[in-house]
């Protein structure tokens, strides 16, 4: 079946949906196509807030947030970018109030505001600073829903529960996609003038995770099997304060709020490791605080976590500003926060790297300058390099609508100047073929069994303390994975609700972005934000002051690199 739209859409979290409702007041028919329920987009989990330099609670300003940002990235963030993405992000955060997002309000009627890590007054020589916009700790939810509902008064079209398979690519750019009716066992074609990947991060290649599992990488795997760079992908966060032992998000709004950290012995480790900021500083400090108490042995009674207390907190406090934390707490570990502390440990949430793309979201073929006709990339998948090796908490949801607007309404300005593109009929044979055979494939090989195997390896070997043994060791795995891979079929299997097939075209990704972490990884012999490298432990500005860039040519892997973008702030020593 063929489906025919000025602009497509690929994902509907906050950058996908903030695109599709500035395109479409603009005119533009934009169909968004989904894998899920729009609704159940991962951006729906972010719980603390987003950034912004309002200065509703006291004093602040663009300037500071920017400084904390290029800091926080530990200067591999570029800083035009990072500049532009500060002062937009006041603009962003008003608009976002106007379309009705229900913010939290402080007595004075405006925006509520509350402390997160890594954001600080005065080129961070001042105290923390109250940034980080909040709805209870259910901003994701509250941005989306409203969104969501900007996009149907617009008539926006969704497809939803659709997966899309690949993008078809030729000489003059982007014509559209290929996906998967996942509902009624279909394949579609959907043919655009201009297409838009919104489509996540890839958090779920970890064991443990605070992503969904939609959160696979699929439109960064597309983006490297058409043989374009990812950029920066040894770079993967990991949130200090994950709901031990499922790896649930526990938000740093509630450090923000006023809990801290406790080790075995009750003691306040965090003054050892970030004496100035403690639990606020950014969170490559924070968790590789925890993961070293742990190491060291002083994890509660022995085992990976430590404690995340507030029951010094008024209850009244925890129930209006925390109340969804509180209630996944009750529900999942069976503890009340007011009156037992919270255990947490580390865990996968966030892809700093992704699709490089200049500030007009536009997709870069050779990850420099030189653009993709017709392809464009917003949010967690995109790499506009904002985050750098390091994301500042509540940075994510307001990159997704400032860079989902810009993406949104430079689309709009080309969408009428250029005709659609006629379709490469060879490449959808192709691509059709492929499905086919997995769907007439016998199988030979457990998919779970690889997936778990791999999930497992990354954490182990790739995850917040890595060295050159342990990466090469995931590298050999990974190879004896894709060749398992290569035995998985499915054969006999209906092709309606064929969850199946959805998870093994996500494995083939999955496979193909470990291997690009990996490489990026092993080849970077220094310390950065939250590349932490035990063999090389100290940051090197001389030899590694530049962003990696990572291709498949002829089946095989390349790197490249290209320098950061520093307009302000020269490098310095990170304390806190």
């Amino acid at each position: 079946m063929k489906h025919k739209h000025q602009i497509i859409i690929v994902g509907a979290g906050i950058a996908g949906l903030s695109a599709a409702l500035e395109a479409a007041q603009a005119g533009n028919d934009v169909a968004v196509v989904s894998k899920v329920t729009p609704l159940h987009s991962h951006s729906v989990a972010a719980q603390g807030g987003t950034a912004a330099a309002l200065g509703n609670m006291e004093p602040d300003s663009w300037e500071w947030h920017f400084y904390d940002t290029v800091k926080g990235s530990d200067f591999l963030g570029d800083q035009d970018a990072q500049a532009l993405f500060c002062k937009e992000a006041i603009e962003t955060a008003y608009f976002l109030e106007h379309i009705g997002v229900p913010f939290s309000r402080g007595e004075n009627g405006r925006i509520l505001q509350r402390h997160f890590g890594g954001h600080y007054s005065e080129f961070g020589k001042g105290p923390y600073i109250k940034r980080s916009c909040l709805a209870a700790d259910r901003i994701g939810q509250a941005i989306l829903y409203t969104l969501w509902g900007q996009c149907l008064r617009l008539q926006v079209k969704f497809y939803k529960e659709f997966l899309v398979t690949h993008i078809l690519l030729q000489d003059e750019g982007c014509s559209g996609v290929i996906a998967w009716d996942i509902v009624r066992g279909e394949m579609h074609i959907f043919q655009g003038k201009l297409t838009l990947l919104a489509t996540g991060g890839c958090a779920r290649l970890f064991k443990i995770s605070t992503n969904s599992s939609i959160n696979t990488g699929d439109g960064m795997g597309m983006v490297l099997a058409a043989g374009l760079p990812l950029e920066d992908m040894e770079f993967i966060q990991f949130h200090p304060t994950g709901l031990y032992p499922w790896g649930f998000l526990i938000s740093e709004g509630v450090r923000g709020e006023g809990g801290y950290l406790l080790n075995q012995d009750g003691e306040r480790f965090m003054k050892i490791y970030a004496p100035a900021k403690l639990e606020l500083a950014p969170r490559d400090v924070v968790s590789r605080a925890i993961q070293g108490e742990i190491r060291a042995g002083r994890g509660i009674r022995g085992k990976p976590y430590v404690y995340l207390d507030i029951t010094h907190l008024e209850d009244q406090l925890i129930r209006e500003k925390l109340p969804q934390i509180r209630q996944m707490v009750l529900k999942f570990a069976g503890i009340d926060p007011k009156k037992q502390p919270i255990p947490v440990a580390p865990t996968a949430h966030y892809t700093m790297g992704g699709i490089p793309i200049n500030i007009n979201c536009e997709v870069l073929a050779d990850g420099k300058k030189t653009i993709v006709p017709r392809l464009f990339a917003a949010g967690e998948c995109a790499c506009v390099s904002i985050h750098g090796a390091n994301r500042l908490g509540t940075n994510s949801t307001m990159e997704c609508a400032v860079f989902g607007r810009r993406a949104g309404k430079y689309m709009a300005k080309i969408a009428k100047k250029v005709n659609f593109l006629p379709l490469p009929q060879g490449q959808i044979k192709e691509r059709l073929g492929e499905i086919n055979t997995l769907l007439n494939r016998t199988p030979k090989t457990s998919l779970a069994e690889v997936r778990e195997a791999l999930e497992e390896g990354m954490t182990k070997n790739c995850g917040i303390l890595r060295d050159e043994s342990s990466l090469k060791n995931q590298l050999e795995l990974i190879h004896q994975l894709k060749t398992a891979y290569q035995e998985i079929g499915l054969k006999g299997m209906p092709k309606e609700y064929n969850l199946a097939l959805q998870e093994v075209l996500e494995l083939k990704h999955m496979l193909n972005l470990s291997e690009a972490i990996v490489r990026c990884a092993l080849a970077r012999k220094e310390s950065r934000g939250a590349h932490y490298r035990n063999d090389f432990p100290h940051r090197d500005d001389k030899n590694w002051l530049k962003h990696t860039l990572v291709f498949i040519e002829d089946e095989k892997y390349k790197l490249d690199y290209k320098p950061v973008v520093i307009t302000r702030f020269e490098p310095e020593e990170r304390q806190f």
